[in-house]
């Protein structure tokens, strides 16, 4: 996408703001008149002011006529309060300006923000899978902020400043247009400096900000995994890793501030070399009246700001370019429903719970060589448990990842009750799922919303079927005890909840959804014996009446499914009951066999630990 495409996205969110924006630019227009009068009410009152009357054209007068000498003196008394009154204009048009500004920046910034969440929200798995967390946030939070800052300064600079330099260099043409001539000699080397510095700062920029980048992905990492970096004793390794990315940093800035730093004192030398060689020439040249000369060379100082300004301006667009590029990519981000294929026309108020697989294949787009699933045919009746088993990398977690269109099969169709997934509205698909995994999420909110999670309004939660699911996933007496009762806040992830009370806090959450399909992966691999048993209690209602899909590396908690298969390289290898499997043979022996001995060896080794 080229680079006018990215602004012109972004500017048309300018439009909305139409009416506030000509507010501003008229009122930066008036800034710019009131700078241009300064020195011309410098003029009068250097030429004629200060004892200039006595010796000027009226002192010459007769004495019939000396009353014009005090109706002058009068006149040029205007000045100083018309200076006055100048300024408070000037200060009020600022503050006007700077306000709608400011409104209409913010108030696209909550457009943008809002939209780009909502895109984020609705993506698909593989964006989420290509982003980093930390790029998200930068990208939402930070670049999407910095970008309206750079249409704010650009904008100033377009209309305040260029009106600005276009009223002072047309009085300086009017004062003395020889002089204005050695202005415009002089002024191009001081923006073809500006222009060779702000190249090196967009250059410097790019780099600062890919560094930020790196500096907030380490700090990620660890807050995420604090538990593995102290188990393993891993701060110095981390402290190195962040000071190296840190100093990376500090000098990528540090040469930044090189430059920018030498761009003010350069231009101010050369203003003044051109100032000196103004006030020779008119040294040189035909006398002009100090009132002229003064109002001239003030015009001159003071147009040497906005010129910068100016100048400048292609630093701050070539670093809005880099923000505006990674806004636009997430503002493109398709519509997970509209990327995936199908029509997913049909709506779906509650399935019965059938699903069939059939003929599924699926390689991810990483590794085309090894399929991960490979003709998988499967058929499941409303209400049945099925337990999907077998070593690491069989394809059992992505098989389930299928039914709510997390992931999509190159090869082969999944019906739900005899309709084709991708027929059916992606929002009604996943209504009759319900999903507990071993890396339970949970939010820093009450275990009220944790529960009822998905219900927009929190006055609309049903604090009723809460309790119930509660007392379902055996959870009451925890909750009980909590200060607030369902309106505690559990922390981030749940950080005041045992790793027991967190996953049956996610069973609550299935149980309120009341959905006709539930996913189990792992659901209590991560737990010690007896929170294992807790949770498996509080499983046994979530079970009843719902089509089950378990994925369990202890077989012993999958003895009861209705049926058991077993996965191995993507395909399914053997597939009965738990005595039908055993009394075949084959891999699922094998692997009960390897965990009823590994459990063995688990007692006897308990047994001879010494006691402290």
């Amino acid at each position: 996408m080229h680079a006018p495409t990215k602004w012109a996205r972004i500017s048309m969110y300018l439009s909305t703001q139409r009416w506030i924006m000509l507010g501003a630019v008229l009122c930066m227009g008036i800034v710019a008149g009131s700078e241009v009068m300064i020195p011309i009410l410098m003029r009068p009152l250097l030429d004629q002011g200060f004892g200039g009357v006595k010796t000027g054209l009226l002192s010459a007068l007769p004495n019939g006529l000396s009353g014009l000498t005090d109706i002058h003196l009068q006149l040029l008394w205007v000045v100083p309060i018309a200076l006055v009154s100048l300024a408070v204009v000037r200060g009020a048009a600022q503050f006007f300006s700077s306000y709608l500004l400011n409104l209409a920046s913010n108030n696209i910034l909550l457009t943008l923000r809002e939209q780009m969440f909502s895109r984020m929200l609705h993506a698909s798995a593989a964006f989420f899978q290509k982003k980093s967390a930390s790029a998200l946030i930068n990208t939402l939070v930070f670049e999407v902020n910095q970008i309206l800052q750079i249409l704010s300064s650009v904008l100033i600079s377009l209309v305040r400043d260029s009106l600005t330099v276009i009223g002072m260099l047309g009085f300086m043409i009017y004062l003395n247009w020889h002089l204005t001539l050695i202005v415009a000699i002089v002024l191009p080397p001081i923006g073809w400096l500006m222009s060779f510095i702000s190249k090196r700062l967009r250059r410097l920029g790019r780099a600062h900000q890919e560094m930020t980048n790196h500096l907030s992905y380490v700090v990620e990492e660890v807050s995420g995994g604090y538990k593995v970096v102290k188990i393993h004793g891993a701060q110095a390794y981390e402290q190195q890793r962040f000071n190296a990315r840190a100093r990376a940093l500090r000098g990528y800035a540090m040469r930044m501030a090189v430059s920018g730093g030498l761009n003010q004192p350069i231009t101010q030398l050369l203003a003044t070399i051109a100032l000196a060689i103004i006030i020779a020439m008119a040294m040189l040249t035909t006398p002009t009246s100090v009132g002229s000369f003064a109002a001239f060379i003030t015009a001159m100082l003071l147009i040497v700001s906005p010129l910068k300004r100016l100048a400048d301006i292609n630093q701050p667009l070539q670093r809005g370019l880099i923000a505006a590029e990674m806004i636009v990519h997430l503002l493109d981000e398709p519509d997970e429903a509209q990327a995936l294929p199908g029509k997913g026309a049909i709506s779906l108020s509650r399935a019965q719970g059938a699903l069939s697989f059939q003929q599924i294949c699926f390689t991810y787009a990483n590794n085309t060589d090894k399929p991960i699933l490979d003709h998988i045919n499967l058929t499941i009746k409303p209400g049945q448990v099925i337990a999907l088993v077998g070593p690491s990398g069989g394809g059992k977690t992505t098989l389930v990842n299928l039914v709510p269109r997390f992931l999509v099969a190159q090869q082969g169709q999944i019906l739900l009750d005899q309709i084709p997934i991708e027929d059916i509205s992606l929002s009604d698909l996943r209504k009759q799922i319900a999903f507990v995994s071993q890396d339970v999420v949970l939010f820093n909110d009450t275990i009220a919303a944790n529960v009822a999670y998905g219900v927009a309004n929190p006055e609309e939660i049903d604090r009723t079927r809460v309790q119930t699911a509660i007392d379902a996933a055996y959870l009451r007496e925890m909750v009980a005890a909590l200060p607030n009762g369902l309106d505690t806040v559990i922390g981030d992830n749940g950080s005041q909840l045992s790793g027991g009370q967190r996953q049956r806090l996610a069973i609550a959450r299935a149980i309120y959804k009341d959905a006709p399909i539930l996913i189990l992966d792992e659901a209590t691999s991560a737990l010690d014996s007896e929170s294992e048993r807790q949770v498996q209690k509080a499983l046994i209602p979530l079970m009843q009446g719902r089509t089950t899909l378990v994925i369990a590396h202890r077989l012993s908690t999958i003895e009861r499914a209705d049926q058991i298969v077993v996965l191995d390289q993507g395909r399914i290898v053997q597939q009965g009951t738990h005595t039908q499997l055993l009394e075949e043979g084959g891999l699922y022996t094998n692997l009960h066999r390897l965990q009823v001995q590994s459990h063995a060896q688990d007692l006897t080794e308990n047994k001879t630990i010494p006691r402290a």
